[in-house]
């Protein structure tokens, strides 16, 4: 059975694969027990290795003392994240160029595709702007994931998370996806956005059949 550092190393490294992330940018966590692991800080993610993921505390402390190298400078929201979340068990945060690109915008992305209900609702929220690494951060994504799986951080990036690393990747890609399309529908003109009810119709869809149902 793959260990959760193994697996972990292999998120991130997908993420490298899919253009999701490069160099040291972005970040990925897993739940493990009564902790979880994080990518550590300032390290080329293609020279990860399973050994350098850094092991953190759900409590307020940051790294344990079984590791030499420092969590993500951004370790504080993911804590937060798989505190208050208990079915959330991964969170990945990418500065993919077409989320960051929406980002910057500060504002949702809408319901101009029906795929936007992978993130769990009818809009991918954007949290308002922080410094990274910051508890304001951490209050602004709690809220805008809040009955989510993704949402924008404005001026920054994307965080997707799911009931396992697989899940979250698989959003963070699909939401990379949405933001191109809708970068070059606004190109052309002003999409045209679906109902509440037909958004409704989509979810209620999702949860029963779709490969992105909740458990």
């Amino acid at each position: 059975m793959i260990s959760a550092r193994e697996n972990l190393l292999n998120i991130t490294n997908k993420l490298l694969t899919a253009g999701l992330n490069h160099g040291a940018s972005g970040n990925c966590s897993c739940r493990d027990k009564e902790s979880f692991l994080i990518t550590p800080t300032g390290i080329d993610s293609s020279k990860l290795t399973t050994d350098m993921m850094v092991r953190v505390s759900l409590s307020d402390n940051a790294s344990q003392p079984e590791s030499k190298f420092q969590p993500s400078s951004e370790w504080q929201f993911h804590q937060a994240i798989l505190k208050k979340y208990p079915e959330i068990n991964a969170v990945v945060h990418t500065h993919s160029v077409f989320a960051s690109s929406l980002s910057v915008l500060g504002q949702d992305i809408p319901a101009f595709h029906y795929m936007i209900a992978v993130a769990g609702g009818d809009s991918v929220r954007c949290a308002p702007y922080a410094m990274f690494g910051t508890k304001e951060l951490s209050d602004n994504i709690l809220e805008a994931i809040r009955d989510r799986k993704a949402c924008l951080l404005s001026n920054h990036g994307l965080v997707a998370v799911g009931k396992d690393l697989n899940e979250a990747f698989n959003i963070a890609e699909e939401v990379e996806h949405l933001s191109r399309l809708f970068i070059e529908a606004k190109k052309i003109g002003e999409p045209l956005l679906l109902s509440d009810k037909q958004m409704t119709e989509v979810l209620n869809r999702f949860n029963s059949y779709g490969r992105w149902a909740k458990d």
